[in-house]
């Protein structure tokens, strides 16, 4: 039983994504053509695939474009590097998605900063990075970005507001701190060697839990009547199930954390669906930026 007001990251992203498939329209008409996303899957990592046949299914859905390339596990640097290069080069595309992680033997930074910052979707060139951390216009790493539309959606203006983001990789938790920022609140990133984490966090009227430990966020760290935003998604025994059962949480301890806080999202159906309907979002604005077209409110 939860106090808290639960919210609804898969109603919302619906709600975005017909948008998107709207000003998809829009552009479609303008430039003759979908927007397009190429997306670079390396190896057979079960859930990477996952992500990406639902990638490229709600890409489809959205009246956009969606080019798939499937690499072997064992394909080199070099010949990943050189198929990123032909995207950039591919006035057909529009944004480029590598998904991660990557084999061993591939530097997923050299990877990341090889894609032409105005086809970076993912938001994580360091091009885009120093963009959102001076303030200018950037495609926003989609994860984060998904945390802050759920967080305006149900508090309105964040200004003057304390937030703690638990958390502090390049994807999920700078960005998110920087997203934060301006939005004028005051924040903190904390991680696994802050001292006295709970205590810090329970100062927070947004908690941001990007930490990836699960359930790792119980009540005490929770201030009474906080907004809770959990992005985390773990899998974990779920014996109870049966033998070699498993069960998504987040990381977040939910019952205990929404006894205390004002509203939190769940896992799943939080932040989860919110990430590719950003994704569907960045790929448009990427287009529309390409052809200085100018499109509706997304």
């Amino acid at each position: 039983m939860t106090d808290a007001t639960l919210i609804d990251g898969k109603a919302f992203s619906e709600k975005l994504v017909e948008r998107v498939a709207e000003r998809a329209a829009e552009l479609s008409a303008i430039i003759g053509r979908p927007p397009a996303l190429a997306v670079v899957l390396v190896g057979d990592n079960a859930a990477s695939a996952v992500y990406v046949r639902n990638k490229i299914e709600r890409t489809t859905a959205a009246g956009m474009r969606s080019v798939e390339h499937r690499l072997d596990a064992d394909t080199g640097q070099a010949e990943l590097l050189a198929l990123i290069d032909e995207l950039n080069n591919d006035d057909g595309i529009d944004g480029i998605l590598v998904q991660l992680p990557l084999p061993d033997q591939i530097d997923e930074d050299a990877v990341i900063n090889a894609i032409t910052p105005d086809k970076d979707v993912d938001g994580f060139h360091v091009v885009n990075a120093g963009r959102l951390a001076t303030g200018q216009d950037s495609l926003v790493p989609c994860t984060p970005f998904g945390c802050l539309l759920l967080l305006q959606d149900h508090l309105g203006d964040l200004s003057g507001l304390n937030a703690v983001v638990v958390g502090r990789s390049n994807i999920v938790g700078k960005p998110m701190a920087q997203l934060l920022l301006q939005q004028s609140c005051t924040v903190t990133i904390a991680h696994s060697r802050t001292r006295d984490l709970a205590a810090l966090c329970a100062t927070a009227d947004i908690l941001v839990a990007a930490v990836g430990r699960p359930e790792m966020i119980t009540g005490d760290f929770v201030k009474p009547g906080a907004t809770v935003i959990d992005v985390g998604i773990n899998r974990v025994p779920a014996p109870e199930r049966g033998e070699g059962k498993f069960r998504l949480t987040g990381d977040v301890d939910f019952d205990s954390a929404a006894a205390v806080a004002g509203a939190i999202t769940p896992v799943p159906g939080g932040v989860g669906p919110m990430t590719i309907a950003c994704l569907l979002r960045n790929t448009l604005v990427a287009a529309a930026r390409r052809f200085d077209a100018t499109i509706g409110e997304i």
